[in-house]
């Protein structure tokens, strides 16, 4: 390994040139070398912008991966080839952080969880909502037991109409799905981390593409085309764990509902509750009385990971990711609760094309 550590990003779309690279920028103890997208101008405008002055650009990610001075690959492309370039990436000798979500079936995300063991290179998944202020802050409560055994939460991705109108959000076959894999996937995945629980038993779940089949120029960004709306635009799903824990699954894109909270989490326990309904919010009971608390986080430290000031999630998610790497340490977003995450997920699109209850296996985080 060299000086510095070499990144090469597979994907120069929106995620990519607006989350990753910024983040990446700005770690001194790293250089990005290598851009690969489809569109070779979009990977010569990013390696103009971002990388060093010997960077490489490709169209297929296949070269870029023959690289052998890249240390780790960013993979940032449609869900439906994460799989095939994470494992490519992985068997080439690279660590691999690779957008959410993992992949769009659990199958696939089997294969990457199996490749990174095999080749013993690190992976993780860009769960970057793990890194608000807010949410480390509610971590710290539950891995101290504030809230005691939390047995019921609640995960909402809803939006009253902002579809994503571009790209290939609206593109079943490339993107496996609407909210729920879209958007879902990021309250799932922050919930069953707050609750650390990873052992879902049976997962009951609807699906519906009742807005979406409707013209409508009332959306955040433009109308949509119904004929091109080939997912669903919301979804629900009740999630049943091995120690009897439940937790609710609400995602939209389109749905006529005041409540558009996205990427939160409310979480009940025996000792206490919180929710991010109104910023973040404690409830319980104390000598006899309840109590209601709302932290505010113009005060309130945030020291989980010795946050740095003016840190956004996506720098905090970089950052630990890298520094994992070069410490040869666990990322924080395992790849085996990401698995757990594309179970759930899988289960809810399956209940809801069977109508029946689906049961899990064993949990593939054991």
């Amino acid at each position: 390994m060299t000086d510095k550590i070499r990144i090469g990003i597979i994907g120069l779309g929106g995620i990519g040139t607006s989350k990753h690279l910024p983040s990446l920028a700005k770690l001194p103890q790293v250089e990005v070398a290598a851009f690969c997208d489809l569109v070779e101008e979009k990977a010569a405008k990013a390696a103009k912008e971002y990388g060093t002055a010997d960077a490489k650009v490709y169209t297929d990610y296949r070269r870029l991966l023959e690289d052998s001075s890249l240390d780790v690959v960013h993979v940032c492309t449609p869900n439906s080839s994460h799989a095939e370039i994470t494992v490519a990436a992985l068997e080439a000798g690279k660590h691999v952080m690779c957008e959410k979500p993992m992949a769009i079936s659990s199958a696939d995300a089997e294969r990457m969880l199996d490749a990174s063991r095999r080749t013993g290179k690190k992976l993780t998944i860009g769960y970057q909502n793990r890194f608000r202020p807010d949410s480390l802050y509610l971590k710290q409560l539950c891995e101290i037991g504030e809230l005691g055994d939390i047995y019921f939460g609640r995960a909402l991705a809803l939006r009253r109409r902002a579809v994503p109108t571009w790209g290939v959000f609206l593109d079943k076959e490339l993107q496996g799905g609407g909210p729920l894999i879209d958007i879902g996937t990021h309250a799932l995945d922050l919930t069953l981390w707050m609750m650390d629980n990873y052992k879902p038993v049976s997962v009951t779940g609807s699906v519906f593409h009742k807005l979406g089949s409707t013209r409508n120029a009332a959306n955040l960004w433009g109308s949509w085309d119904p004929d091109q709306f080939h997912v669903e635009d919301s979804a629900f799903g009740f999630i049943k764990m091995e120690n009897g824990a439940t937790i609710s699954l609400e995602a939209s894109w389109a749905l006529n509902t005041l409540e558009a909270r996205e990427a939160k989490t409310t979480l009940c326990g025996t000792k206490g509750g919180a929710d991010m309904n109104d910023g973040l919010r404690l409830n319980g009971e104390r000598f006899s009385r309840l109590y209601e608390h709302k932290v505010s986080f113009d005060t309130a430290p945030v020291v989980f990971y010795s946050a740095q000031k003016d840190e956004t999630p996506a720098d905090m998610e970089a950052r630990l990711w890298i520094e994992a790497v070069i410490n040869d340490t666990e990322p924080v977003v395992k790849p085996e609760q990401a698995l757990v995450v594309s179970r759930i997920l899988e289960a809810i699109y399956e209940s809801a094309a069977t109508g029946k209850t689906i049961y899990l296996g064993e949990s593939a985080s054991q």
